[in-house]
C-alpha cells in the first residue's frame, strides 16, 4: 500500500465555500457495502434509513474560536492559531494570564521575550519558546503567553469573544478581520457542540439539525455522545509514500461510561452502531474490547485507522468526502475498501457532491 493509491482528482468548483441551507438539505451518497448498491438521497432521510435499535455515536467537541490576529511591538502583523493551554492535560480556572501552545505567523521573525497585542489591545501576548519540528529544525509553533488587561478578564472568555473560527484554508476566506461570515461562527460548530478543545470541527456532525435529531430519536434511533477534540493533524496529507513511516498525530478524547453503556445495549438489541464522522470512529476504535464493545475512559489516541485494520465496533459509517492522501480517506478506505472508496468518491464527483467540511455526505452500510 502506497500513499498515492490514496489520490484523485477533485475540481475546485466541486470543494463546498458554503454549507447548504438547512445543514439536512445537504446530500447524501448511500452505498450498501455487502450487495454493492448504491443511492442518492439527502441526510434529512437518515431516519428512513437507519433502523429501530440503532445507535447514532457522536462528537460533542466544540471548536474554539482559535484565530487571533494583532501587532508586534515593531509595527508588524502577527496572527497566532491557538491549538492547546499548556501544560496539557492540567485543570484549568479563569485566569487572566495563561500559556498556549499555539501556531504563530510569521514564526521566523518573532524571539523569545517579545510582546505583542492581540485584537486592538484585547489581549496581549509575549512570545516564551519557539517549538522544533520532528525533525528537531525550528517550527512554527510556540509556547506564547497570554494576558488579559485587567485582572477582573479572564483569558479564555477573551478568546471566546474576541477570537475567529479556525476555518481550513481551502473555503477561501479572507484574512484578518473579515476571515469568517456570521455564518461561519454557527455553522463551522455542531448544534450538540458542547466540549470546547478543537482546532477544526467534527465535519461529518454539521449535518444534523435540532430537528432531525428529535426525529431520529422518535424513529427509535439511540444516541450518545463521545469527545474527541479534533486537531490539525487530523486534515494533513500524508507526505511519505509509505503510510508506514507517517508519524500519526495524537488528540485527546473522552468515552463517557453512558455511551460505552449505550453501545452494550445497542448489541444487546441487536441494534448497528452508527458513527457519526471519523473522529468518532476513531475512538470507538481506539476503546474497543473483545465483544465488540468499548471501554469507557479519558486519553490520547495516535490510532492509524487504514487498509488492513480490524474494525472491531463500528458497522456503518456516516462521513463527508475527505482530501486526498490524508488519514481519513484511508480510514473510510479501511471500512469500505480502497477501490470501492475511490470509485464512489469519482461517482459523487460525476454526480456533482460537494466535497470537504461545508460539502455533501456518504452513508456506508453493511
Amino acid at each position: 500500500m502506497k500513499t498515492s493509491d490514496f489520490e484523485y482528482e477533485l475540481p475546485q468548483t466541486a470543494i463546498a465555500a458554503h454549507p447548504a441551507d438547512p445543514r439536512d438539505a445537504a446530500r447524501l451518497l448511500v452505498h450498501e457495502i455487502g450487495v454493492d448498491r448504491t443511492r442518492h438521497k439527502h441526510v434529512r432521510d437518515l431516519p428512513q434509513l437507519l433502523a429501530a435499535g440503532d445507535l447514532l455515536v457522536v462528537n460533542d467537541t466544540r471548536v474554539r474560536p482559535a484565530r487571533l490576529f494583532g501587532r508586534r511591538s515593531g509595527g508588524g502583523a502577527i496572527e497566532l492559531l491557538l491549538l492547546s493551554p499548556e501544560p496539557a492535560g492540567v485543570p484549568r480556572r479563569p485566569s487572566p494570564r495563561e500559556a498556549w501552545k499555539a501556531l504563530v505567523k510569521p514564526a521566523r521573525r518573532l524571539e523569545p521575550g517579545e510582546v505583542f497585542t492581540i485584537e486592538d489591545g484585547a489581549l496581549t501576548g509575549r512570545a516564551v519558546e519557539r517549538l522544533p519540528r520532528a525533525d528537531g529544525a525550528p517550527g512554527a509553533e510556540w509556547i506564547v503567553e497570554l494576558r488579559a488587561p485587567h485582572e477582573a478578564h479572564d483569558v479564555e472568555t477573551l478568546i471566546e469573544r474576541h477570537g475567529r473560527m479556525p476555518l481550513p484554508p481551502y473555503l477561501r476566506r479572507a484574512r484578518g478581520a473579515e476571515s469568517e461570515s456570521p455564518q461561519d461562527r454557527e455553522r463551522y460548530q455542531t448544534v450538540y457542540a458542547s466540549a470546547t478543545g478543537a482546532v477544526a470541527a467534527p465535519t461529518a456532525g454539521l449535518h444534523f439539525t435540532s430537528g432531525l435529531l428529535g426525529e431520529l430519536e422518535e424513529h427509535g434511533i439511540a444516541r450518545a455522545a463521545l469527545t474527541l477534540h479534533v486537531g490539525l493533524g487530523t486534515f494533513q496529507p500524508i507526505e511519505v509514500e509509505d503510510p508506514e513511516q507517517h508519524a500519526m498525530h495524537a488528540e485527546d478524547y473522552v468515552l463517557p461510561q453512558g455511551a460505552a453503556d449505550a453501545v452494550a445495549a445497542a448489541r444487546a438489541r441487536s441494534g448497528r452502531v452508527v458513527a457519526v464522522g471519523t473522529t468518532s470512529f476513531r475512538v470507538l476504535e481506539a476503546c474497543a474490547r473483545p465483544g465488540r464493545v468499548v471501554e469507557a475512559g479519558a486519553g490520547t489516541t495516535r490510532l492509524f485507522v487504514r487498509p488492513g485494520s480490524s474494525v472491531q465496533v463500528v458497522d456503518v459509517l456516516f462521513t463527508n468526502f475527505h482530501l486526498p492522501r490524508s488519514t481519513l480517506l484511508m480510514l473510510v478506505s479501511a471500512f469500505a475498501g480502497r477501490e470501492r472508496v475511490l470509485r464512489l468518491y469519482k461517482e459523487a464527483l460525476a454526480e456533482g457532491y460537494r466535497f470537504f467540511s461545508y460539502g455533501d455526505a456518504m452513508l456506508l452500510l453493511p
